[in-house]
């Protein structure tokens, strides 16, 4: 089969979240099983742009609304990712650093998904799956069946993964006009709420809908942001689908931003290791239990109970332990963080902001990682963690639920605690201090979760079969 995948985001090309991660991962393991996957993205003015070699594949032009608009194609010569990378520019419009975030992304991402539809129509050849992702290419779709100018391309069957529901990329129907001319009659395909949605539009037009856990896509059925009878409607062609993670990246044993490379064996060595390197860094003591927290500072990751857990822990449990934080996000969260690395120095540190290298080494030298999340799709911190030995700490939510047993179940190695609050979160805290007092049971526990198998290969494989599905 020859699947292209059409994203916003792709690792390590650009990446906001756990988005990048799957599309920079899935297309591989698609690859190495025998398949063509291929990834289609915008041109953002990115490091791995500039860093790397590419040859111009196409150049076309296409409106938008009354105005014409010129892109151009772009791949990657060398395979750098295990896939081929495709890049469509639009001048103006998608050469620019950061992903989201500019008052017009509304015609950012409308201009992308047109410009691919436009390519594609000039393909020689049609691929078997047209796999798009999030509601920033929701509308292709739709646009496949229902826009004049492609619909020769409507037997092209299509799949659209939701990531994360909580974003549709809503606009009014004063922008209708911006979408190519289409079959006028299908305008209830665009309308939701009476306003043009394109997750909701995707989830109608596409020809299987997938979430990233199975989890999630049960709890979409009574929580979607307004999409939930949408959802139900849908259910009978709707998959969810576990995110796998690279473990040929994320491997103790070989990852290239550790100074102490581990395996199981020798797992209690290289994590001491990995704690003193970071502790040296950041001021704290490496003979004590460090939590991390690793993402981004917003309400949909319960950032905004970490201020009053930090305090609660050290003042109620005691400070016998170390927290450290990586992120950014809201800027009041931002603030109290930073705040209190003056009042509990020497057992608290924060970095705002991210890098992908510290992210590494936090968890290879933790003991325990913190995901209080409100909403967690699938989570893939908590995947990387144990890969890492590092346990993970999370709320009884979505992808959560689905990768971690409770130390207390039957062969559980996690933390589970059910409500995104303070006191939840302390008194898991305070359970993973006694979990490590316990050395051998601490010993075990990081040992099994170590062995887990979370890769993409068996997610790869259920990929497979809802493709073959559409396609027969």
């Amino acid at each position: 089969m020859e699947i292209i995948h059409v994203s916003a985001e792709c690792y390590p090309v650009a990446k906001a979240g756990g988005l990048g991660d799957v599309v920079g991962a899935l297309p591989k393991y698609l690859n190495a099983a025998g398949h063509i996957a291929k990834v289609v993205m915008p041109m953002y003015r990115t490091k791995f742009l500039y860093e790397n070699e590419w040859e111009l594949v196409h150049e076309g032009g296409a409106y938008m609304g009354n105005n014409s608009f010129h892109y151009s194609v772009i791949k990657e010569k060398n395979n750098k990712l295990g896939f081929d990378l495709y890049l469509i520019d639009v001048n103006g419009l998608l050469d620019r650093e950061r992903i989201y975030g500019y008052y017009d992304d509304t015609e950012r991402f409308l201009s992308f998904q047109i410009a691919f539809c436009d390519w594609l129509s000039r393909w020689n050849h049609r691929p078997d799956v047209v796999h798009v992702h999030d509601h920033h290419t929701a509308l292709i779709p739709f646009m496949l069946q229902h826009c004049y100018a492609y619909r020769h391309l409507a037997a092209i069957p299509t799949v659209l993964t939701i990531h994360n529901a909580q974003y549709q990329g809503w606009f009014g129907w004063d922008k209708q006009h911006l979408i190519p001319p289409y079959d006028s009659w299908k305008w209830g395909m665009l309308d939701w709420n009476n306003t043009v949605n394109p997750l909701a539009c995707g989830i109608k037009c596409a020809s299987r809908v997938t979430t990233v856990s199975w989890s999630y896509l049960e709890e979409l059925q009574g929580a979607a942001n307004g999409l939930e009878s949408l959802l139900r409607a849908e259910r009978g062609k709707s998959v969810g689908i576990l995110n796998g993670i690279d473990d040929k990246i994320w491997d103790p044993a070989t990852d290239t931003y550790l100074q102490d490379h581990y395996n199981i064996s020798g797992m209690a060595k290289g994590k001491l290791g990995n704690k003193k390197t970071l502790c040296e860094v950041f001021g704290l003591n490496p003979q004590k239990p460090l939590f991390v927290f690793i993402g981004r500072l917003v309400g949909e990751k319960a950032a905004d109970l970490l201020p009053g857990a930090i305090e609660d822990a050290f003042y109620y449990i005691g400070r016998n332990m170390n927290i450290l934080v990586l992120g950014s996000g809201e800027p009041w969260v931002e603030s109290r963080l930073l705040e209190l690395k003056e009042k509990y120095a020497g057992d608290y540190n924060v970095f705002i902001g991210y890098n992908e290298t510290l992210s590494h080494q936090m968890y290879a030298g933790a003991d325990f990682l913190l995901m209080p999340s409100r909403v967690e799709p699938c989570g893939l911190n908590q995947m990387y963690a144990m890969r890492y030995g590092t346990i993970p700490l999370v709320r009884d939510t979505g992808g959560l639920r689905d990768t971690v047993i409770d130390i207390g179940d039957h062969q559980g190695y996690g933390i589970r605690f059910r409500e995104a609050t303070v006191g939840e979160l302390t008194h898991a805290m305070y359970r993973a201090l006694d979990l490590y007092k316990n050395k051998e049971q601490l010993g075990n526990v990081r040992a099994y979760m170590m062995k887990l198998d979370f890769s993409w290969d068996k997610s790869a494989e259920q990929y497979c079969n809802v493709y073959q599905s559409i396609i027969s």
